[in-house]
């Protein structure tokens, strides 16, 4: 079974690449390498010893899209191209409208011309907006507080839509809550462009002596510190929350939205100090103004994929820390490799 990634090459896409090769599965990776680098799937086919095609293809071009679909057999879309960065959404949306929405129209387009009806979207927890109901089921209101989010609500709409007109699709959408750590060899992680927008890679660039000091966004919430409490889940279990999702797919004609998520909350403090203990550095700190849109308490009920994808978050607190550091010492400056083009072929 050959399965579409987009967006392969990203932080999330090159983790899931490991587990769909891990599990037999063959693999053809489109990116535009925008905002990723193609040293991660050189990792990766170094990793798993397996080659695959890769296609540098910018999702928006409708002709290099239909091309990849015409040229290959594809039974499956895991799709994951998308810009992601909240703050930069707020500051250029139409960039996040017209990327986003765009390239996944066209996407959905070719799909339905070649015949390739199932589809396991990277959705958010941001989709959620500012809600007060802890832990957060699939059934909250839908309501994002910021572009990004927006997009990811607006494809998922789309995605209700195709399903209602064709119910022979099969779509799972999985919303993320906040992806964290790297494979536990150290060759592959998260590796931001400029400044991090997410704790951990801001915590352990700090570490490693990139950065000066880390800015804690508000100490007044009602929380158990005052800090604002995540669920932060490793890259490895969110990875394997697709495989399981590709074999839900695999069985039935559906749509359903699934939380990707522990169901436990953890405070910026109580990570600031896992991570010191896990890589044996003293994080310098200070308290900043709480960031608009920001909400005091954000975790997931992931009952619903434990039921219906039989997928649990395995990974604890401990792990995520281990392995960003690990991931950091070995790339301090990320992959430095410069960003050649990859035009197509195996890794």
């Amino acid at each position: 079974m050959t399965i579409l990634v987009t967006g392969g090459a990203g932080y999330i896409g090159s983790h899931t690449c490991v587990e769909l090769l891990a599990a037999g599965y063959d693999i053809i990776v489109a990116d535009n390498f925008s905002n990723s680098n193609p040293e991660s799937l050189k990792r990766v086919a170094e990793l798993t010893g397996k080659l695959f095609t890769i296609s540098k293809v910018d999702l928006q071009n409708r002709q290099q899209v239909e091309k990849l679909f015409s040229s290959n057999k594809i039974d499956a879309v895991i799709h994951f191209a998308a810009y992601k960065a909240v703050g930069e959404s707020v500051e250029f949306p139409l960039k996040y409208y017209q990327n986003n929405l765009a390239g996944t129209m066209v996407l959905l387009e070719t799909m339905e011309k070649f015949h390739v009806k199932k589809f396991v979207f990277s959705s958010s927890a941001t989709v959620y907006g500012a809600t007060n109901h802890m832990p957060i089921t699939e059934d909250e209101q839908i309501g994002s507080t910021n572009p990004y989010g927006r997009t990811k609500e607006m494809i998922e709409d789309m995605l209700q839509d195709i399903y209602q007109a064709d119910p022979s699709w099969s779509i799972a959408i999985l919303r993320y809550f906040n992806p964290v750590g790297a494979h536990k060899s150290g060759r592959i992680g998260e590796d931001p462009n400029g400044i991090p927008n997410n704790l951990l890679p801001y915590l352990s660039q700090v570490a490693i002596g990139r950065r000066d000091v880390l800015t804690i966004h508000g100490n007044d919430y009602q929380t158990k510190d005052g800090t604002g409490v995540r669920d932060y889940i490793h890259v490895v279990d969110l990875a394997n929350g697709h495989i399981k999702a590709l074999e839900k797919i695999q069985k039935t004609p559906f749509i359903s939205a699934y939380n990707l998520g522990t169901g436990v909350g953890i405070s910026v403090l109580e990570m600031v100090r896992a991570f010191e203990q896990a890589s044996g550095k003293t994080i310098p700190f200070h308290i900043g103004n709480r960031r608009p849109g920001d909400v005091a308490i954000c975790y997931a009920d992931p009952a619903k994929a434990r039921a219906e994808l039989e997928w649990t978050a395995t990974k604890s607190i401990s792990e995520m820390c281990e392995d960003t550091w690990r991931w950091q010492l070995q790339n301090p400056e990320g992959y430095i490799t410069e960003k050649v083009s990859i035009e197509a072929s195996g890794a």
